[in-house]
């Protein structure tokens, strides 16, 4: 009986609430969870909406793998498909080849850029042959000209520079095959720079002197430098090197969960300063803290021992491995990272950085996936609880796209400045 009292006492606050609104002004009126929802979708479709990461083409490497079918997750691993992107309204993405890192020597160094292309091939053949539902996207523009064509968007990225190698020709090479943006390093050391992750700790000192030298190439190319997975003196060596804005393809705000992988507060507003842009990442680790489980890390550590890398396994391995981690999620279960996770730290960034340098990067297929957005169909939850917190269309439009379209812009801008300059 109490609880029906409160909810009529609960109705009749807020009917009062929306009389006097209406009564005293114009200017507040309020609405239904159905109503806020329904505004979110629609704003969510008319804005251009980008994610720059997702580790996809490891799947479309795969024979029989294809893009237009929607794939089950349990089976394939992928979260990412063009119907699931037209599912949750997701108009482009940056598609990113991913070489996990091993012996650098030449062997090593050939296996990785073969690999590398091999993905990206991958990934240009995807595109030509699904001509009407997706195109290659190469410029900033070509976003809004395939979104007005109904089609989404496909960029190609690096994830990781070791398949660069040695060579700085590589560079121009991976640009002319459609590459435009490069992370420079990833869970270890390469012969370009430090990882944040790497258990032997910092070896070049953030750039090596090699490393220096491809973000200038990338530079006069115009492709985007990306200091995820870097270390700290990585990230200040490429702001002070790079003569343009760079990103954080897929990283978070350190003061909200503190992980090396994230950006501090003095990391994001040289990001601002600079005039490039963070991409939130819906990886779970990045988004939330963990209480300590000795016997949890000991599990994944030794499964780990015993693993092949992921490029490197068949298709029926990938699926054990998936499997094993599943089980071993469900004997150590750890609290969920959520949608309101993101939100948390799309706010502290923008409080920080301000709005024009935060966009989203969710890491699908990378390990990426949370509570609300497990996958590219779910990603209009995040307009949702945008929507939710206060943001109107502009500030969205600018986190779902407009930051990294302008930053991309800027890029090509300082490459044609480098280039004229050395005709």
């Amino acid at each position: 009986m109490f609880k029906l009292r409160l909810n009529y006492l609960i109705i009749f606050l807020t009917l009062s609430l929306i009389v006097s609104c209406n009564k005293s002004s114009n200017k507040s009126v309020a609405i239904s969870e159905e109503q806020l929802i329904q505004k979110a979708l629609d704003i969510h479709n008319r804005v251009l909406t980008l994610d720059t990461h997702a580790d996809t083409p490891l799947r479309m490497i795969q024979p029989g793998f294809d893009m237009s079918e929607r794939h089950d997750p349990r089976e394939t691993g992928s979260k990412v498909d063009y119907p699931r992107m037209i599912e949750g309204g997701l108009d482009a993405i940056f598609f990113a080849a991913f070489v996990a890192q091993d012996i650098r020597d030449d062997d090593g160094h050939s296996r990785a850029k073969n690999l590398c292309l091999q993905m990206i091939d991958s990934i240009v053949t995807s595109a030509e042959r699904n001509s009407d539902l997706v195109g290659l996207a190469l410029n900033p523009e070509d976003a809004y000209s395939l979104e007005s064509e109904g089609k989404r968007a496909i960029y190609i990225g690096i994830e990781n520079g070791y398949p660069v190698g040695n060579d700085l020709s590589n560079i121009d090479l991976f640009f002319e095959r459609g590459v435009r943006y490069i992370t420079l390093v990833h869970s270890s050391n390469n012969d370009l720079a430090d990882s944040a992750t790497d258990p032997n700790g910092s070896e070049h000192g953030g750039l090596s002197d090699f490393g220096s030298e491809v973000v200038k190439e990338m530079n006069r190319l115009g492709i985007m430098v990306d200091v995820s997975h870097g270390n700290d003196s990585l990230f200040y060596d490429a702001i002070s090197l790079s003569k343009a804005p760079i990103i954080a393809s897929h990283s978070n705000a350190r003061a909200i969960t503190n992980h090396e992988r994230n950006m501090s507060d003095e990391m994001l507003k040289l990001i601002a300063r600079n005039g490039g842009v963070v991409q939130l990442t819906m990886l779970a680790d990045y988004l939330r803290e963990v209480p300590p489980n000795v016997e949890r890390d000991s599990a994944i550590a030794a499964l780990r021992a015993n693993m092949k890398q992921f490029d490197e396994m068949t298709q029926e391995e990938q699926r054990s491995a998936r499997n094993a981690y599943q089980e071993l999620n469900i004997k150590y279960p750890t609290p969920a990272a959520t949608v309101e996770h993101v939100a948390d730290h799309i706010d502290h960034i923008i409080k920080v950085a301000g709005i024009d340098h935060v966009g989203i990067g969710c890491d699908f297929d990378g390990g990426g996936g949370i509570e609300g957005v497990f996958d590219a169909s779910e990603v209009m939850n995040i307009t949702i609880e945008l929507v939710k917190r206060g943001y109107n269309e502009n500030q969205i439009e600018k986190i779902w796209g407009g930051n990294l379209i302008r930053v991309f812009k800027e890029v090509q801008a300082v490459a044609k400045k480098i280039q004229a300059q050395n005709i």
